[in-house]
C-alpha cells in the first residue's frame, strides 16, 4: 500500500486540527489541560510536534467534541460478501426493464 502522507505529517495535521477546534470553543492550553485531565507540557508538546499517548489524545478528544467521530473512523467496514461463493450464489440478477409501448 503507498501512502501519501507521513506519519509524522499525520501527527502534525492531527495536533493542528486539535489546537483548532480548541481555539474555536475559546478555550487556553490551560483550560484543556484541566478539563481533559492531560498535563499541560504535554498538551504543549502535542500542538508543536504531534507528539502525544493514545490515551492522553482520546482525553483530548473528548473534551473537543471528536471522539465519537474517531471512533467511527475505526470501524471495520462490513463487505457485502464473505466469499467467492456468496457471490456466485446470489440471485440478484438485474431484471430487464423496457419502455412502454405506445
Amino acid at each position: 500500500m503507498v501512502l501519501l502522507i507521513t506519519l509524522l505529517n499525520a501527527q502534525k495535521k492531527l495536533a493542528k486540527n486539535a489546537r483548532m477546534q480548541r481555539l474555536d470553543m475559546e478555550l487556553t492550553q490551560e483550560g484543556l489541560s484541566t478539563r481533559s485531565g492531560v498535563p499541560l507540557p504535554t498538551l504543549r508538546k502535542f500542538e508543536q510536534k504531534g507528539v502525544i499517548s493514545l490515551e492522553s489524545f482520546l482525553k483530548l478528544q473528548m473534551v473537543l467534541g471528536g471522539l465519537e467521530d474517531i471512533l467511527k473512523a475505526s470501524e471495520i467496514k462490513q463487505t457485502a460478501f464473505s466469499s467467492i461463493d456468496e457471490v456466485l450464489n446470489t440471485n440478484d440478477k438485474p431484471t430487464r426493464q423496457r419502455g412502454r409501448r405506445k
